[in-house]
């Protein structure tokens, strides 16, 4: 009788469709797309890669909201994050991190904190290095202090300003720097971050 209880179709958990899903994304309902699971996620990536710009920022914040790890996100979200759309470019960049832990993702927004044409992309993507990185363990993390480390020593001032900000955010400190000061000032408060770095690493 339990067993009979068990199979009946009234038991089964409802099956969630794309258009389902869509509806809920569209509608910023973040419990009921959480109450769902991450079963919702393959959804949300064939969602993803078929939609036009401005859905495309709805489904990456939503992705950073939900903050729950997924390789195919992270796959889909990587082919847009040097699309000159700026909406999109900065929720991508946001989300990254808090659908993957992978050294990738902190390599490739050093790489557009640093190299980005544009200065908005360069702040956003710092500000995604400061807050965003969720999955990473302390051991992973040196990667990411690494390379804000070596950004301190970039010609640009404001990729030396939104470096230590990233920094100070992480750890509390500054070392000294100060971006605007003289070169060897500055390569002075290098070498401090430097051995500090050296000390986390033996950790």
């Amino acid at each position: 009788m339990l067993t009979a209880v068990l199979s009946s179709p009234l038991m089964a958990a409802p099956e969630v469709d794309i258009a389902e899903v869509r509806t809920l994304v569209l509608q910023k309902n973040l419990a009921a797309l959480k109450s769902l699971g991450t079963d919702i996620l393959p959804l949300m990536v064939q969602m993803y890669t078929t939609s036009n710009k401005a859905q495309k920022a709805d489904i990456a914040e939503t992705f950073y909201k939900l903050g729950w790890k997924s390789p195919e996100a992270k796959q889909a979200l990587m082919s847009d994050i040097q699309t000159k759309d700026q909406n999109l470019r900065v929720q991508v960049q946001w989300a990254l991190g808090r659908v993957s832990g992978d050294p990738d993702v902190v390599d490739v927004l050093l790489d557009r904190m640093r190299n980005d044409d544009n200065p908005l992309f360069r702040d956003k993507a710092a500000c995604a290095l400061a807050y965003d990185q969720i999955h990473l363990t302390e051991k992973e993390k040196l990667r990411l202090y690494e390379g804000l480390i070596s950004a301190l020593s970039d010609p640009k001032l404001d990729v030396r300003m939104i470096a230590l900000l990233a920094l100070n955010i992480h750890t509390g400190q500054t070392r000294g720097f100060s971006a605007n000061s003289s070169p060897t000032q500055r390569d002075a408060a290098i070498r401090q971050w430097q051995k500090w770095l050296d000390e986390y690493r033996s950790r």
